[in-house]
């Protein structure tokens, strides 16, 4: 009976502490190895010397500095000891809405629609989506450095994005839109309106957020691949009054253009008609300046050449004449 005791306790503890230590990491996940509770490190490896603190700024860098861990790759199957403990994380790319809130799922209009306050203090609806992973380089940060890293990256990109929609302001004309255009009307056009200049400048603030947000993986060890704001809509009570806005600034700007293009037009046609009235006139000289050439040359040579040569030319002239009046001298 007493070897069957023993017997048993030894099955138990190969059953427990040996087949259950056993564990496999998938394609799309990288596994931590935590002996009481410590994380396996990389010795004398931090996320300082690592080329996505360089998204930091300076006084950041040394708040954000993590040690690198030692990553399990797929495959297996690993073992474990009994005080160990494997955490696993996806580090497949995820897409969520801008107006997620991992926290409260009524949030945001259902995690729908994100508000924020344009500088003419409109209040606007954004929608879009945001596309995430898991910074396998800094997988202590997303582990162990905040309780909800996702929360805080959501956080932190809504306020970088209601930053820039509160401040934002239509890019400068161009180099060449700045220089004065005499045929350009000055007609007072629609006071600008922000939502306007958001809507036709999407891309700008895409391209913005993703260099704002690039110090996430450092920060949260979160990388966000890329956000995409699809749609920006003002309150409806306002759209039918931004509609009609929008329409008389678009015909006024339409007018403006149509007489810039005539009067565009009219200055072309000037200048060729200046151009073909100087040829022209240029053709008519060209010939009294060769004929004024030749005389000189004639008479810089013998003396009777120019006389030759006038009487050559009035016998030339007498020869075309139809009717000759003379003087009669007395």
């Amino acid at each position: 009976m007493l070897l069957g005791i023993l017997l048993g306790i030894v099955v138990w503890f190969v059953v427990r502490y040996g087949l259950a230590g056993l564990y496999t990491v998938n394609q799309d996940q990288r596994a931590i190895l935590t002996s009481f509770g410590r994380a396996q490190r990389v010795e004398g490896a931090s996320t300082a010397e690592d080329p996505i603190s360089e998204t930091l700024r300076p006084d950041e860098r040394e708040r954000y500095i993590y040690p690198q861990l030692r990553v399990i790759q797929p495959g297996g199957p690993y073992w474990k000891w009994p005080w160990q403990r494997v955490h696993k994380v996806n580090i497949s790319t995820r897409t969520e809405s801008m107006a997620y809130d991992p926290e409260n799922a009524a949030a945001n209009a259902g995690n729908t629609l994100l508000e924020a306050v344009t500088k003419d203090q409109l209040n606007i609806a954004l929608a879009g989506q945001i596309r995430w992973r898991i910074s396998e380089r800094n997988i202590y940060a997303y582990l162990f450095g905040v309780k909800n890293p996702i929360a805080h990256v959501m956080g932190y990109f809504v306020s970088i994005l209601r930053e820039r929609i509160a401040n934002f302001e239509a890019p400068a004309a161009g180099a060449d839109d700045a220089i004065p255009n005499p045929t350009a009307i000055d007609a007072p056009l629609a006071v600008g309106i922000s939502i306007n200049d958001l809507r036709k400048n999407l891309r700008d603030i895409n391209e913005h957020m993703d260099r704002e947000c690039a110090s996430s993986a450092a920060r949260y060890g979160i990388v966000l691949d890329a956000s995409l704001i699809t749609s920006i809509d003002p309150p409806a009570e306002v759209e039918s009054a931004l509609a009609a806005i929008n329409t008389a600034h678009n015909q006024v700007s339409s007018d403006i253009s149509l007489a810039q293009a005539a009067a565009d037009q009219k200055i072309v046609q000037s200048k060729r008609a200046v151009e073909i009235e100087t040829l022209k006139a240029e053709a008519e000289a060209e010939p009294l300046r060769r004929l004024a050439e030749q005389l000189s040359q004639l008479n810089q040579g013998s003396g009777d050449a120019l006389d030759l040569y006038l009487r050559n030319a009035r016998l030339s002239l007498l020869a075309q004449t139809r009717h000759l009046i003379t003087e009669q001298r007395p």
